[in-house]
């Protein structure tokens, strides 16, 4: 997940949202809930330095799989460990009767080669520190109501999300909430969106030939890849520019005195939409098969079944973290977070009402996700400190959907309104 980068040196300040009244609902229930995460603060932080001490990669989640299951355990929940996916998770509790169900996310996996350079260890405890709260808050309060946490891998690639999704993880949860960090202005909540994403993976099959003998018999791939990169290139001009397109070629068994025979691209298509996105993967294939027509190689193109949509913030939800997090602990923004990046949390916003706030932690210059400074920046004491902060307003909010009819009314409401926007598009 790549994303914009802000700089230590900014000056620019965040733009302040405006969530209406700033009145905070049930101001003793937020208090408490604040008082109940700052508890656990040495707790969670021994856990999210565990998860970014073991990384590991899409699927294969297992430390971080036991370590969360372990310690949701611990404090009272009831686990299924190996939902749908062999590293995937649920944490339960209810308390009462009837009563809504907050759904909540903790991502665990790593990036190949550079660990938790994307700050998934935060995730992790963020959505931990959600639950701890509210189960904390259902009882202190006798509150009805479920609390349902999902552990989901392979974000990174693998869109676990997506595959949860699809098998009916999400199926029992009224609304979700999770969060993402991201370099930012200091004590700062982004409530920005992402890029849809569309993965395409293609292949070229040609005819090896002595290079200087007689090139003349061979059917050159990697010339059919390097004229795709070239098409896509010259494409590039005539698209929007927050539209995103990038890739590798790969080989296999390649030799400067041999025609390559076989060459792989791997592409991803990225837009502010997923309506934007789908029309852009329209004008991208063509490059790859004019490639193949060219150099008279055989084609095999897959486009992956999982696209990835965009985040559809849901209006209501994020006013409410907006106005807990000015009143409370900071400032909330637009345009940084990981609106150029893109996540499989955006195919749930698509599902059901849904919020993912980035929260801002410090790195240095040219140190953003996906580095190692983002890396080494997310076992920081202060990383944790923003994690908890962001973490309180969206236990906050989730206290409001269960307690507040017109409130949830007004979640639902405003689902689906952008759904029908959306529709239109």
């Amino acid at each position: 997940m790549s994303t914009i980068v802000w700089r230590p040196d900014d000056t620019s300040e965040p733009s302040p949202a405006k969530p209406g009244s700033s009145e905070l609902f049930r101001e003793d229930i937020i208090e408490f809930i604040d008082k109940t995460i700052e508890d656990f603060s040495q707790e969670l932080r021994g856990l999210s330095l565990d998860i970014h001490s073991h990384p590991e990669l899409r699927f294969e989640e297992y430390y971080a799989h036991d370590a969360l299951t372990t310690f949701m355990s611990k404090h009272g929940f009831n686990v299924e460990k190996h939902l749908h996916l062999k590293t995937a998770w649920r944490a339960a509790f209810s308390n009462g009767t009837g009563g809504r169900t907050i759904g909540v996310n903790s991502e665990m996996d790593a990036l190949e080669g550079i660990g938790h350079a994307c700050g998934h260890n935060l995730i992790a405890i963020a959505g931990v520190a959600v639950a701890l709260a509210l189960k904390a808050a259902l009882l202190q309060f006798n509150i009805s109501g479920r609390i349902s946490l999902l552990g989901t891998p392979a974000e990174e690639g693998g869109a676990g999300k997506v595959i949860l999704l699809d098998n009916g993880a999400y199926a029992d949860m009224d609304i979700c909430l999770m969060c993402h960090p991201a370099p930012g202005p200091k004590g700062s909540v982004s409530l920005s969106s992402s890029l849809a994403l569309q993965r395409v993976e293609i292949e070229y099959f040609g005819h090896t030939a002595h290079a200087a003998l007689s090139p003349w018999e061979g059917l050159n791939s990697l010339d059919a890849a390097v004229l795709a990169y070239n098409n896509i290139s010259a494409l590039r001009q005539q698209l929007r520019p927050t539209h995103r397109v990038h890739g590798i070629i790969e080989g296999k068994d390649w030799a400067a005195n041999i025609i390559p025979d076989y060459s792989k691209l791997r592409y991803y298509i990225r837009a502010p939409t997923k309506a934007e996105m789908l029309q852009s993967v329209k004008r991208v294939l063509p490059c790859f098969e004019a490639a193949a027509l060219a150099t008279g190689c055989e084609m095999k193109l897959e486009p992956q079944s999982m696209v990835m949509a965009d985040i559809r913030q849901n209006k209501a939800l994020g006013e409410e973290v907006a106005r807990i997090t000015l009143k409370k602990y900071g400032d909330i923004d637009y345009e940084w977070g990981i609106k150029s990046a893109s996540t499989d949390f955006g195919n749930i916003t698509y599902a059901l009402p849904s919020l993912h706030p980035g929260f801002a932690i410090p790195t240095v210059p040219d140190g953003g996700n996906h580095t190692r400074a983002f890396r080494d920046a997310a076992a920081t004491e202060v990383a944790h400190n923003a994690c908890l902060s962001v973490s309180k307003a969206l236990a906050g909010t989730g206290i409001r959907v269960l307690l507040d009819d017109e409130f949830f009314d007004e979640v639902k409401r405003t689902f689906e309104e952008d759904k029908a926007v959306r529709d239109l598009a």
